[in-house]
């Protein structure tokens, strides 16, 4: 009896090691397969640079409404008050000065400025894609959107070599995109890109190989893909 006891508490005592070790690889397995969240993206103040198109819209009646297009210098031009600073500032603390100063000439005056072009806020996607080239910023934008308005990468491209170039104060910031990461679901360095980014995407070593060859035979001839190639290798060195 003792004997049959001790066997049947054995048992069980392993069947229920087994299902604990069980349930832990079901979770391990869960875990490894559930895709990890994209980067938080620094979302900060939008500030004005030209050549941002500004509104600014001034009350009470009569209503004034001004389209501007903010200049090299930096400055706008604002009826009864002449320039205003708008570069580097924020159309809150644009509006506000306006409004300090028209409040001279128009008695209760609020103002508002409303960016209708974020032309300063701009991308560029150059190298191994359909259409290269450069275009706004006008709402949160990670590295895969910016490649698939630009057509995606071509049939040369190597996607294993995708770069984004950051230009900072202390010079340009290299990050690389591990794009087949991305595509298993892993969004880690599917960057959120920034006003003045550069997302480059190389050619495979057998284009390079390629546009020289045909660069050769066709010294005078221009070669699709070759000022694509050229532009970013100046730009991955």
């Amino acid at each position: 009896m003792g004997l049959h006891s001790h066997t049947r508490s054995d048992r069980m005592a392993r069947t229920a090691i087994a299902t604990t070790a069980l349930t832990w690889l079901l979770l391990a397995a869960g875990c490894a397969s559930t895709p990890r969240p994209e980067p938080l993206a620094e979302l900060g103040v939008y500030h004005v640079g030209a050549p941002d198109q500004l509104v600014v819209t001034i009350l009470p009646d009569p209503i004034v409404t001004e389209t501007v297009v903010v200049r090299p210098d930096g400055m706008i031009t604002i009826q009864l008050i002449g320039d205003v600073q708008a570069a580097r500032r924020t159309p809150n603390e644009i509006a506000g000065e306006i409004e300090e100063r028209i409040g001279r000439y128009k008695r209760g005056a609020r103002a508002t400025v409303a960016v209708a072009k974020a032309e300063s806020s701009a991308v560029t996607v150059l190298g191994e894609v359909r259409v290269p080239g450069r275009f706004a910023l006008v709402k949160l934008t990670r590295v895969t959107e910016a490649l698939g308005y630009v057509g995606g990468p071509t049939n040369f491209a190597s996607v294993s070599g995708i770069l984004v170039l950051r230009p900072s104060a202390t010079g340009t910031v290299v990050q690389p995109v591990d794009f087949s990461a991305i595509r298993d679901g892993d969004m880690t360095t599917n960057f959120a890109l920034q006003g003045g980014d550069i997302v480059y995407v190389p050619p495979t070593l057998l284009a390079k190989i390629g546009y020289v060859v045909l660069q050769i035979l066709f010294p005078f001839q221009p070669i699709i893909g070759v000022g694509q190639a050229t532009a970013g290798t100046f730009i991955a060195h």
